[in-house]
C-alpha cells in the first residue's frame, strides 16, 4: 500500500508546469460563473450584511482548509490523478477507479456541459449571431480538446491566459463599484437574529452555494505529474491560489452590499450586470457579460487540461481501455483521454441533460471530498514507515486531526443534505456511481486475463 505509482507513469509525462501555471490552474478550477450570479442566492437566505459576509467568510476558511489537506497529500504523494491517486495509496484501487468513474460519467462532464452551454448563451448575447447554443457549446468544447491535444504547455497557457482576464474582470467588478457606483441609500437593516437551530439550518442553505462558488481546488492535483518540483509547487499552488480566490470573493460581495444593499441584493439575480450598469451603462453591463463569458470559458479550458489525467491514471492501472493510457510521441499529452473528456461533454450538453446531472453531481462528489480527506488519517498512521525527515518536511495541515475532521464531517452533512432535500436526484447519482462496481471488476478480471 506503501508503493507509488508505476514508476512508467511518473516518467512517461513531461513536467513542463511550474508555481504559477498551479497558482492559475487552482484558482481556474474554482472561478467559474458563479461569483458574478451566486451573492444573490446567499442574500436570499441571510438577509444581513453580517451574516452574508459571514457565511462567504466561513465558505472561505472551509476552502483554505481543504487548500491545506490537498497540499499535504500533494506533498506527500505527487502522481499523476491527484485525488485518484490518493484514494488508490490510502484505501482500495476500487475506490479510486469509482471515483474516475463518476468524474467521467457525472461530475467532470456534467459541469462542463453546463458551463458550455452558459458560455455559449452569453456568447450569443453579445455578438447578436445568428446560432444554436448547442453549436457554440460543441464548437467551444471541441476547440479546447483540440488545444489541449497540442501539449500540456498549449493547455496551460490558454487557462492562464484566460485566468488573467478572470481575475481583470472580477477586479474590474470591484473598482468600478468601489469608485464609479454610488452607494444604496440608507436602509433598514434587519438585526441578525439570536442563534436558534432556525438560524443554523438557513446558514446551511446559504452555505450550499457558496461551496459550491468555492469548489474545484481539488483538479490541480491531476496534473501533479507534469508539475515541476511538485512537492513545492503543487502545495504552494494550491494555498496561494485558494487565499486569492477568497479575497476576491469577499472584495465582491462587500462591493454588492455597498451598492445594491441588502434589499436590492436579494431582488435582483443578476448582480454583477447591475453594479456596472449602474458605475457605466449599458457599457459596463456588456462588459461584465464579456467577463462572464470569458470566465466560463477559462472554467471548460481548467477542465479539459486536468480530469483527462485521472482517466489516463486508470489506464495506466489497467483499469481502462489501454490506448486511454497512449501518450502522443511530440506533445507527451494523453491525447485518447483528452479527446474522451470532449467528446462526453459534447454528448450532454447536446442532450440537453445536463441540468439533471448537475442535480445529482453535489452527492456524489461531496462523498468523495469526504473520502479524499480521510487519506490524511490513513497516511499519517503510516508516517512510521516513511523517513521521518522527509515526511517532516512536507506541507501540514494545521489544526489537524480537528481541522481534517471537521471538513470531513461538513462533506457528510452536505451529503446528508442533498439526499434529504433531493432524495430522487440522489438516488440517481448513487446508482450510477453503484454501476460503476461491476465495471470495476471486468476491467480487475480483463487485466488478469
Amino acid at each position: 500500500m506503501e508503493n507509488s505509482s508505476p514508476p512508467q507513469t511518473r516518467s512517461r509525462l513531461v513536467r513542463r508546469l511550474g508555481l504559477f501555471d498551479a497558482m492559475m490552474i487552482v484558482m481556474g478550477g474554482i472561478i467559474g460563473s458563479g461569483i458574478f450570479i451566486n451573492p444573490y442566492v446567499v442574500a436570499r437566505q441571510v438577509n444581513t450584511p453580517f451574516l452574508i459576509l459571514g457565511v462567504w467568510a466561513l465558505g472561505g476558511l472551509i476552502a483554505l482548509a481543504a487548500a491545506f489537506i490537498w497540499a499535504e497529500l500533494a506533498a506527500l504523494r505527487p502522481e499523476v490523478g491527484g485525488q485518484y491517486a490518493y484514494l488508490r495509496e490510502a484505501f482500495h484501487p476500487s475506490v479510486a477507479f469509482l471515483y474516475g468513474w463518476a468524474l467521467l460519467l457525472v461530475i467532470q462532464t456534467g459541469g462542463m456541459a453546463a458551463v458550455a452551454v452558459t458560455f455559449a448563451k452569453y456568447f450569443l448575447q453579445l455578438t447578436g449571431l445568428a446560432l444554436g447554443e448547442w453549436m457554440v457549446a460543441t464548437l467551444a468544447l471541441a476547440t479546447l480538446t483540440l488545444i489541449n491535444c497540442l501539449g500540456v504547455r498549449a493547455g496551460s497557457t490558454v487557462q492562464s491566459f484566460l485566468m488573467v482576464l478572470k481575475i481583470l474582470a472580477i477586479l474590474a467588478l470591484i473598482l468600478c463599484g468601489l469608485l464609479l457606483a454610488g452607494p444604496y441609500p440608507d436602509e433598514t437593516v434587519n438585526p441578525t437574529p439570536p442563534v436558534s437551530l432556525n438560524l443554523l439550518s438557513t446558514i446551511g442553505a446559504a452555505m450550499v452555494p457558496v461551496l459550491f462558488a468555492y469548489g474545484g481546488w481539488q483538479t490541480a492535483s491531476f496534473v501533479a505529474g507534469e508539475i515541476r518540483e511538485p512537492k513545492k509547487n503543487l502545495p504552494r499552488g494550491l494555498i496561494i491560489g485558494v487565499t486569492g480566490v477568497v479575497i476576491l470573493y469577499l472584495a465582491v460581495n462587500v462591493v454588492c452590499l455597498r451598492v445594491l444593499g441588502t434589499l436590492g441584493l436579494s431582488a435582483t439575480t443578476t448582480p454583477a450586470s447591475d453594479i456596472m450598469r449602474l458605475a457605466l451603462g449599458d457599457t459596463g453591463a456588456r462588459a461584465i457579460a464579456a467577463g462572464i463569458a470569458i470566465s466560463t470559458l477559462g472554467f471548460l479550458s481548467q477542465g479539459m487540461l486536468t480530469a483527462p489525467r485521472v482517466y489516463f491514471a486508470m489506464a495506466e492501472d489497467g483499469l481502462f481501455f489501454k490506448s486511454v493510457g497512449w501518450l502522443h510521441p511530440e506533445t507527451r499529452v494523453p491525447i485518447v483521454a483528452i479527446a474522451i473528456q470532449g467528446l462526453f461533454a459534447i454528448i450532454i450538453a447536446l442532450s440537453g441533460r445536463y441540468e439533471q446531472i448537475l442535480n445529482y453531481v453535489v452527492s456524489v462528489d461531496f462523498i468523495f471530498f469526504g473520502l479524499t480527506a480521510s487519506c490524511i488519517f490513513v497516511f499519517r498512521r503510516r508516517k512510521e514507515n516513511r523517513d521521518a525527515a522527509e515526511w517532516n518536511a512536507t506541507t501540514r495541515v494545521p489544526g489537524h486531526p480537528v481541522t481534517t475532521g471537521l471538513f470531513v464531517v461538513i462533506c457528510w452533512l452536505v451529503v446528508i443534505n442533498t439526499v434529504y432535500k433531493y432524495p430522487e436526484n440522489t438516488l440517481i447519482g448513487l446508482a450510477i456511481l453503484c454501476a460503476g462496481i461491476p465495471a470495476y471488476f471486468f476491467w480487475r478480471v480483463r487485466k488478469m486475463a
